[in-house]
């Protein structure tokens, strides 16, 4: 399949471009205070505390890291302490690109104006986007929006931001669970699912699903450099 030019190709960022190592930053911050027998249990309760702290009214993310990590430190019985909340989120800007991407990212540039809608706040958004040294029209934070994907009212923030219609674009994301399941349900058809194997493949969706994002530019009709 090759899309046709879209007014922009709107991106996740963090997760699909971003290498998203936030349970590392939290075993690197907890370190000995993790026991190795709650920290896999520890570490997937958090990211659906993560995903529940970002359905309700929305709040700093430095507060949605801090909430998560307190109810599943309660969920397994460990002592929570702010200080670890607040380190693990200043790890966050200091993440990069997984492999491939700036290349993908700046030959896909040449074709069509790029967006990133991110659920990082607006400091993170920025530093993170630059981390990724390649042009963006327009960074869209959750700070900016009032609210965190997967609610609806982020995408209608993003129409319109940009203008345009659900016909209009093209969404780049690896989470069916934040960003594909939306999308679909307000109308986006052109979507692309960046399978980072940390969630199942919902290709009923109607996603074009890769795992290479060298793959990304040929779906506009650019031949691999």
């Amino acid at each position: 399949m090759v899309f046709e030019k879209p007014k922009f190709v709107t991106f996740d960022m963090n997760g699909t471009l971003i290498k998203f190592a936030i349970n590392d930053a939290m075993r690197e911050v907890l370190g000995d205070r993790l026991p190795a027998d709650v920290a896999d249990e520890y570490l997937r309760i958090c990211k659906a505390y993560r995903f529940d702290e970002c359905m309700g009214d929305h709040k700093p993310f430095h507060q949605i890291v801090a909430s998560s990590m307190e109810r599943a430190s309660r969920w397994v019985g460990l002592e929570y302490r702010p200080e670890d909340a607040r380190a693990v989120y200043e790890i966050v800007p200091t993440w990069g690109p997984y492999p491939g991407v700036t290349e993908a990212l700046n030959r896909l540039a040449e074709a069509v104006p790029l967006v990133i809608i991110t659920n990082s706040d607006t400091a993170h958004a920025e530093q993170l986007s630059k981390n990724l040294d390649a042009p963006f029209d327009v960074v869209i934070s959750a700070e900016e929006m009032g609210t965190y994907k997967p609610r609806m009212r982020a995408f209608e923030y993003l129409f319109d931001k940009l203008d345009v219609t659900p016909g209009e674009l093209v969404h780049v994301s690896a989470s069916p669970m934040y960003d594909h399941r939306t999308a679909a349900a307000m109308g986006i058809e052109d979507k692309v699912y960046v399978d980072r194997g940390f969630e199942h493949d919902e290709h009923w969706l109607g996603y074009e699903r890769i795992t290479d994002i060298a793959d990304l530019p040929v779906l506009f009709g650019l031949p691999r450099p």
